[in-house]
């Protein structure tokens, strides 16, 4: 009732009272939540590891206000599991810590607190391309950006027409990794004087490594879109609570 259908703690006391004529009280709700917290954390701790010793990790993090400060909410998983985590701040670095061990690729946003980590990482480039359509809308007459937008997204079709026959399978997929060669040394040649275009070459030249590790790895996504539905998970959950809720009932 109160995962999944969103009842607060009161009204799940009023439900236990209306329906069973059981005299359960708000307090006792939250120790039945209280308890359950507990009798779960070695499932959570089991989930994590599943997570951590996996070949790939999805990670992504939001904010969440609480009743006397804010924090954020981090979100890793894999295509089957989801793990939660509650941190004050979007500092990066307990994540060496939490990721210490892993030696799969971690696919995130461009967000550069993951920067310093040291195993393989594959950047989503579905953030890129929304935020390259993004720009270009804001800048329609930007030819420089234009023309960085099309390239891109050309590599980017083929890439995935091979995908849709074949599977996320390098044996298949390393064919393109000559036309990304290519699509970098044009882009390095490149002059610009606009000044997102520059921008956007700047970014792209700083994450050239990790725009396409996926073509070298069987099986790992290009994008990021299983933290994303599962930070929307708790979105929806946020919508009631933020503001109104403590680190502790989080």
């Amino acid at each position: 009732q109160l995962i999944v259908n969103k009842n607060s703690l009161k009204n799940i006391a009023r439900n236990f009272q209306d329906y069973f004529k059981l005299p359960i009280t708000h307090d006792d709700v939250w120790a039945l939540k209280i308890a359950a917290s507990n009798y779960y954390k070695s499932t959570y701790q089991h989930i994590f590891k599943k997570i951590a010793y996996g070949h790939f990790i999805h990670a992504d993090e939001t904010k969440v206000k609480l009743q006397k400060d804010s924090g954020f909410v981090w979100v890793f998983s894999n295509m089957e599991e989801v793990f939660y985590l509650y941190k004050s701040t979007r500092e990066a670095a307990f994540l060496h810590e939490l990721l210490g061990d892993f030696n799969g690729v971690l696919i995130t946003d461009f967000y550069s607190g993951y920067d310093s980590l040291k195993c393989k990482q594959q950047k989503c480039l579905a953030h890129l391309i929304r935020d390259l359509n993004n720009t270009l809308q804001k800048n329609p007459l930007d030819d420089e950006l234009k023309n960085i937008v099309i390239r891109f997204g050309s590599l980017l079709r083929k890439i995935i027409a091979t995908i849709d026959r074949f599977g996320l399978k390098t044996n298949f997929m390393k064919k393109h990794k000559k036309e990304v060669k290519k699509f970098f040394i044009l882009l390095e040649k490149q002059t610009l004087t606009s000044i997102s275009a520059e921008l956007f070459k700047k970014r792209m030249i700083k994450y050239k490594s990790e725009l396409f590790l996926f073509l070298d790895y069987d099986n790992i996504p290009w994008n990021n879109n299983n933290a994303e539905h599962a930070v929307k998970y708790f979105a929806k959950y946020r919508m009631l609570v933020n503001g109104r809720i403590a680190q502790s009932g989080l």
